[in-house]
């Protein structure tokens, strides 16, 4: 009988990988060894240390990685995480590519297969800044009968950065159901060339839409650059029966020195315990 030790070569492979895990700057050095080594180290292993070979080839070979990240994105045998990470860092790593034209063609044919996995994480993936040859196709799945569908087609439009896409999602919030027009909004605020207009449409919001959504638009607001004209619409919350959104404009109105110290003092006594904090915070800086 044989004595020699089989080599188990996939064990060495991975333990190789993680030696550029370690030391990422390594990759740059031995970038010719190392892609190929990683591309392999892809296909085994436990599920921590294939998301951190995807992180390193998202970031040093992305015109290598995006169709292995496309055929684990498509197998149904893939951990569902993974195959959600591997969507997510196609839309990530989409805007670097030389030609990302195969791909898309892709990705656009997966939103016409029935299985609802597939067709969201490809609307995921195609969800990048510039990609306007997927707008089209993604404008589609706004109407398509699946919510979940129709809130990540809201998410990857908003993704393109392309404001000519604004003015279909302020048409179709009016049309849509709760869950897509709450999609809707929560994504506004990320057209930094529409910060007028998308102000506007928030306190249209707080004025007449749903109290639920209150704290979140005001939460929203203050995501937008022109944060001091909405002065008014923080004061005008400092009644409001929720001690959550009290405090949320106290802050706001503390952090831009629009409040007067006497009017601050009587939030001491307010009953909520985060509204009390707050006002303690905005006297004590007052008082520096």
């Amino acid at each position: 009988m044989s004595s020699i030790i089989p080599f188990d070569s996939q064990e060495r492979l991975l333990i190789q990988a993680r030696k550029y895990i370690s030391d990422p700057e390594l990759i740059i050095v031995e970038k010719d060894r190392a892609i190929p080594l990683l591309l392999r180290a892809l296909k085994f292993g436990e599920l921590k240390i294939r998301r951190e070979i995807i992180l390193l080839l998202g970031s040093f070979a992305k015109e290598d990685v995006y169709w292995p990240l496309y055929e684990i994105m498509c197998d149904n045998e893939e951990p569902d995480e993974l195959r959600d990470q591997a969507a997510l860092h196609l839309s990530v790593i989409g805007p670097f590519l030389d030609d990302p034209r195969a791909l898309i063609k892709k990705l656009i044919a997966d939103l016409k297969n029935p299985d609802t996995d597939i067709k969201v994480r490809a609307i995921l993936a195609l969800g990048w800044e510039g990609n306007m040859g997927a707008a089209l196709s993604l404008i589609e799945c706004l109407y398509d009968l699946c919510e979940e569908i129709q809130e990540v087609a809201v998410s990857a439009l908003c993704n393109l950065k392309d404001s000519r896409v604004i003015g279909l999602l302020f048409d179709r919030m009016q049309h849509c159901s709760p869950d897509q027009k709450r999609a809707i909004l929560f994504n506004l605020w990320r057209f930094k060339d529409k910060q007028k207009e998308v102000a506007e449409i928030y306190r249209k919001e707080l004025e007449q839409g749903e109290s639920s959504l209150k704290l979140d638009i005001l939460i929203l607001l203050g995501q937008l650059n022109n944060h001091r004209s909405h002065e008014e619409v923080y004061r005008s919350f400092l009644k409001d029966p929720n001690p959550k959104i009290r405090a949320l404009a106290l802050e706001r109105l503390g952090a831009m020195k629009s409040i007067e110290l006497e009017h601050v003092l009587p939030f001491l006594d307010d009953p909520a315990m985060e509204v009390k904090r707050t006002a303690i915070s905005i006297v004590q800086n007052y008082r520096k």
